[in-house]
């Protein structure tokens, strides 16, 4: 799934591209729209702002209309040149990243697309119900947030099940929004804490600390969208733990589906004890 770094970045991308701005082209390609006529809906309306918050993205337009965006697990957002051009049509220039099947919204300025592929969370809003959306309304405080509300993090955390286990807690988007199964391994493992403890038995401090190493990262990722480079043990199930190797200490990275959802969690068994 798409973290709120890749959220992020993706609405520097699309920010310069439409905001203040009137979109030359929308189009809705995908079956499900047909009857929803936004292109007629949206026609002539400047897009006010490019915004993100956790993993959700707003294109918000004058006159009160907002497309929302949550990419789940297989959405995309892409902007292109417009000498790309799908897949199998024969067109020279760049070429689309997916078929266009895939696509559910296409907006042209000049030179430019914004494509949206294969979004199971794509709904044209009013402003007002952006606000009182209990999906949205009820998000807790974005970590890439230029400022973190950590008390408010903290109370809602202690708010949830004490007995579920800190790394699932943190993917829970009311306690702190944008943190992905990747995220929470890599932050987890930076501070040092294990991501089965019951959250009940992490302290403010621990808790602060996974969130005070994951940041920082998430926002150097969000800036450039290279996120690969944070992988420290994401992914390295049953290799030597980098920390307890430069340490001298043989331990091996293990991975295993954690809570409801069976996200699957890395972790080193010695220096995460």
């Amino acid at each position: 799934m798409p973290e709120g770094d890749t959220i992020h970045y993706a609405a520097s991308r699309i920010r310069p591209v439409l905001e203040g701005h009137v979109p030359d082209a929308l189009e809705t390609p995908h079956p499900r729209f047909g009857r929803d006529r936004w292109p007629e809906r949206l026609a002539g309306r400047s897009v006010r702002s490019v915004d993100a918050y956790g993993k959700h993205l707003f294109l918000r337009f004058e006159g009160g209309l907002t497309i929302h965006s949550h990419l789940r697990m297989t959405g995309s957002w892409r902007v292109l040149t417009q000498a790309a051009s799908p897949p199998g049509t024969g067109d020279r220039g760049g070429q689309w990243p997916r078929s266009p099947r895939s696509a559910w919204l296409r907006i042209r300025r000049g030179e430019r697309e914004v494509l949206q592929f294969n979004g199971p969370v794509l709904e044209l809003m009013t402003d007002s119900r952006t606000r009182l959306d209990r999906r949205i309304a009820g998000l807790g405080p974005d970590i890439l947030a230029p400022e973190l509300d950590e008390g408010r993090v903290l109370r809602r955390l202690r708010e949830d099940d004490p007995t579920r286990p800190i790394g699932d807690a943190l993917l829970d988007q009311r306690t702190i929004a944008g943190i992905g199964n990747m995220w929470k391994v890599e932050g987890c493992f930076a501070a040092g804490v294990d991501p089965w403890r019951p959250a009940g038995e992490v302290s403010d401090e621990e808790v602060l600390a996974i969130v005070r190493e994951t940041r920082p990262r998430m926002r150097a990722s969000a800036a450039d969208g290279i996120q690969d480079r944070f992988k420290v043990i994401y992914g390295k199930a049953g290799r030597p733990c980098p920390r307890c190797q430069a340490a001298g200490v043989v331990s091996l990275v293990q991975v295993r589906g954690q809570w409801d959802d069976n996200r699957p969690t890395y972790w080193c068994p010695t220096c995460q004890a």
